[in-house]
């Protein structure tokens, strides 16, 4: 457990320009405070002692402002920023070096068993009020971005954007460690620009052709 808490620590010295040393990450961020929570919590849940493992979670919720079910799985280097408002559902499975921004709902649909919620590979990107909902998964170093709705798999290296989200893909690139959430591309929008330049060849086309019709008039 200490060995996690101090990877969580040095990650988000790495990722937070606001964060100045590990002593000030662990006494004042609340994200580092629902891990500690979480990580007791799930020792009781792997134990079969649900109820105080759920206990111990709803006292983390009314602390941090941060749900995290006891039964999920969390991978080292999670970085909770500010983290009022996130929930973490049961099955959600985090892989490490993640990032997770307010207001983020990792959910399930519908009432079934079993696998549920979503699961996060490494290095992934979760933007302010992002909700991911459903048993799939987002792929290793993908992004997605703020206020998107998420309803089916992101395969790695991508951008999901919109609601519902949209993927767009960027091969080969690492894209988690580019914190910035907001300025990403917009996949309607380029539909948009390649459907208007399509046009505009067509109409290039139809006048070429009513210029050749017209000289073989004369």
């Amino acid at each position: 457990m200490f060995k996690r808490l101090r990877a969580d620590i040095r990650a988000i010295k790495e990722r937070d320009p606001a964060a100045r040393n590990g002593v000030e990450i662990f006494l004042l961020y609340s994200g580092v405070h629902a891990l500690i929570w979480y990580r007791i919590a799930h020792w009781f849940y792997k134990h079969r002692l649900f109820f105080i493992a759920r206990l111990l979670s709803q006292l983390a919720r009314f602390f941090t402002g941060i749900e995290i079910h006891p039964g999920a799985t969390i991978g080292t280097g999670l970085f909770i920023d500010h983290g009022s408002g996130v929930v973490i559902g049961e099955t959600t499975e985090i892989g490490d070096n993640c990032t997770i921004y307010q207001g983020v709902t990792l959910g399930g649909t519908g009432k079934d068993k079993g696998k549920r919620h979503p699961t996060l590979g490494n290095n992934v990107l979760i933007g302010s009020g992002a909700k991911v909902l459903g048993p799939f998964k987002v792929g290793d170093n993908s992004r997605i971005a703020a206020g998107a709705v998420v309803l089916e798999e992101v395969p790695p290296d991508s951008t999901a954007v919109g609601v519902p989200a949209r993927v767009v893909k960027r091969d080969g690139v690492r894209v988690c460690q580019n914190m910035d959430q907001i300025h990403v591309p917009d996949p309607v929008s380029q539909e948009l620009c390649r459907m208007s330049i399509q046009i505009e060849k067509l109409k290039a086309e139809i006048q070429s052709l009513k210029e050749q019709h017209a000289d073989e008039n004369l």
